[in-house]
């Protein structure tokens, strides 16, 4: 049985893995260990080492103590309804990569638009 901090850690992992753009390959080179053993950590199937994560941390240029962040929150959902981990969702990283990838004037009327269709609501 999964352990829920594993968990968190895991999905913390490949949070930032996507949010770098680097597969689990990639990871797994600079760690030295089998792709294998990253997906096992990022569904918390497997529990991180001490070690480990302080060198998961190096290869994704992060503090430890990033993989543990939101572990505290009491409440899962925000006060808007929004996921707490939104960011630990694919289709949400995609969405902000795409979105940084569009020129700086058109992001802007961008997002004016999203604010004003979200004020409709």
């Amino acid at each position: 049985m999964t352990h829920p901090v594993d968990v968190h850690v895991g999905k913390r992992i490949r949070h930032r893995r996507w949010l770098v753009g680097m597969t689990q390959q990639q990871l797994a080179e600079r760690v030295g260990i089998k792709f294998q053993q990253i997906q096992k950590y990022e569904t918390g199937a497997n529990r991180v080492s001490a070690s480990r994560l302080w060198d998961i941390a190096d290869a994704l240029e992060v503090p430890v103590n990033f993989f543990f962040e939101g572990l505290d929150e009491e409440n899962p959902r925000q006060a808007t309804g929004i996921p707490a981990d939104i960011m630990g969702d694919k289709e949400a990283l995609d969405l902000v990569r795409s979105y940084y990838a569009i020129p700086e004037a058109q992001r802007r009327r961008l997002f004016e638009l999203a604010r004003v269709l979200s004020d409709v609501a």
